[in-house]
């Protein structure tokens, strides 16, 4: 639960966004240096390009104001009060906006999903209209041939369209169970594919605009100006906007923007464990009250584990676990045997008929052939690349971390994609019969798992009407 630090940063930038002159707009504080560059002031001119041991002031007042970073993972240091207080302002945001279930995350969502489009569109007109606006656009629009050969940028690609549709991680099939058996998931996935590819293409442009703009005011190529991860949203965005007029109106379109677009991802990942839980301990769980204890619970843990990463040397541990935890290799490990249980075990003409039974549509024979073979081989391959082309963890291009790290690293990613394989062969040892009869039993699906039957339907139905009955009285 690394995301919500993201937000703790991004609110804290949206309170200082409401200053008089923005802190990252200038180098006259009291946490800057004397190599600090002012890029916001009418003196461009000035050849700092040529100087080497220069950073600008959106740069300092990142790692020295709001990081307050260390020199190392091993120099941990003191607790940032200042981030550490945004953070338990949005873990009370987040407790209360889905401490009811999807009764309350449903109305909260209708806001928090919509608005950043507001934001959006107004963010791309202002960038668009940027001088150098242009450059930027046809440096997005127009990739290097040469790095196309790199298989790095492919596998970064994929594991950004994980991570962009929330594959491998249960976020899909929990808030589809909330649905109705006859709900058009066919029609749902389809529009989930293209509002998501169409939201990421024209948030590029708003970006790159941006950045183009930059670029053009630097006098210098657009490659040096582009971040990526946190740099881009606490460094180079901020810095583009200070060099806009009217700087806090765009900074707090922006931050509002990045708020938003967080808790929605939040609030689903909360709800994934909620959810979970409650279907796994169904009559523990649906008591009165206990939704809410064990919601304040699992806060309260997240909230202090994540205190390593406010101090000093926080953004290191951050990292860390951003790296080798969350990282798109154990996705897709994960989505691996995600793939292989539903289609080869559960069954790809019984998803079929399962499909054609809820939506009264035949699905494309060509999702059988995805679910068989290509998907299950595209994401092995990927899974292997990543193994060959590893490349250790650095930050910031100059700091490596001491071994020990890379070891707590790696025991963080055996962590996340151990335990399917490990209890596969629980099971499998602990079943009866005789080791082929217990692998033949534990690779077929249960005998009352098809949904087309008339009796497993008024099975769904009761278990529905108990669903509802638990929300209506929660």
């Amino acid at each position: 639960m690394t995301y919500i630090i993201i937000l703790a940063w991004a609110l804290l930038y949206l309170v200082f966004s409401f200053s008089s002159q923005l802190p990252w707009a200038s180098c006259n504080n009291y946490w800057n240096t004397d190599n600090c560059i002012d890029l916001s002031t009418q003196n461009k001119t000035l050849n700092w390009t040529n100087q080497t041991n220069t950073t600008f002031a959106a740069t300092e007042f990142w790692e020295r104001r709001v990081l307050g970073i260390s020199s190392g993972i091993e120099e941990i240091g003191s607790i940032r009060w200042d981030v550490m207080l945004c953070l338990i302002a949005m873990w009370i945001i987040c407790y209360f906006c889905i401490w009811k279930g999807v009764k309350t995350t449903g109305k909260v969502v209708y806001f928090t999903a919509t608005f950043p489009y507001v934001m959006l569109v107004i963010l791309l007109i202002r960038g668009l209209t940027l001088p150098g606006a242009l450059e930027g656009v046809l440096y997005y629009l127009l990739p290097e041939p040469s790095r196309l050969a790199d298989p790095q940028v492919w596998m970064e690609a994929g594991a950004q369209i994980l991570f962009s549709y929330s594959l491998g991680v249960g976020s899909l099939p929990v808030l589809s169970s909330y649905n109705t058996y006859n709900n058009n998931c066919y029609n749902d996935c389809l529009w989930l594919c293209l509002l998501n590819s169409v939201t990421s293409v024209v948030a590029g442009f708003a970006v790159f605009s941006v950045l183009g703009f930059m670029a053009h005011e630097q006098g210098v190529p657009i490659a040096e100006v582009a971040e990526s991860g946190p740099g881009l949203a606490f460094i180079a965005y901020p810095q583009a906007v200070a060099m806009m007029p009217l700087p806090q109106l765009w900074s707090i379109c922006f931050f509002v923007m990045i708020i938003l677009l967080g808790l929605d991802t939040q609030f689903v990942s909360m709800e994934v464990v909620m959810t979970s839980i409650i279907d796994m301990f169904p009559t523990v769980m649906r008591r009165a009250g206990r939704r809410e204890s064990f919601l304040l619970l699992f806060c309260l843990t997240c909230f202090f584990s994540q205190l390593v990463m406010v101090t000093e040397g926080g953004m290191y541990v951050f990292q860390l676990f951003d790296y080798f935890a969350c990282n798109g290799g154990c996705i897709l490990f994960l989505c691996v045997f995600e793939t292989v249980a539903l289609a080869w075990i559960f069954g790809a003409e019984r998803l079929l008929s399962i499909i054609k039974d809820m939506t009264g549509v035949h699905a494309n024979p060509f999702f059988k052939i995805c679910w068989l073979y290509l998907t299950p081989l595209v994401l092995l391959v990927s899974f292997t690349c990543s193994l060959v082309w590893y490349r250790p963890l650095t930050f910031n291009r100059w700091y490596v971390y001491p071994a020990w790290a890379y070891v707590l690293g790696w025991v963080l990613t055996l962590s996340s994609i151990l335990l399917v394989p490990a209890w596969a062969l629980y099971k499998l040892g602990t079943g009866t019969g005789n080791l082929r009869q217990r692998f033949n039993h534990l690779c077929q699906p249960a005998p009352d798992c098809s949904l087309t039957q008339k009796g497993d339907e008024t099975e769904l139905q009761h278990i529905k009407g108990e669903d509802l009955h638990w929300l209506a009285s929660s």
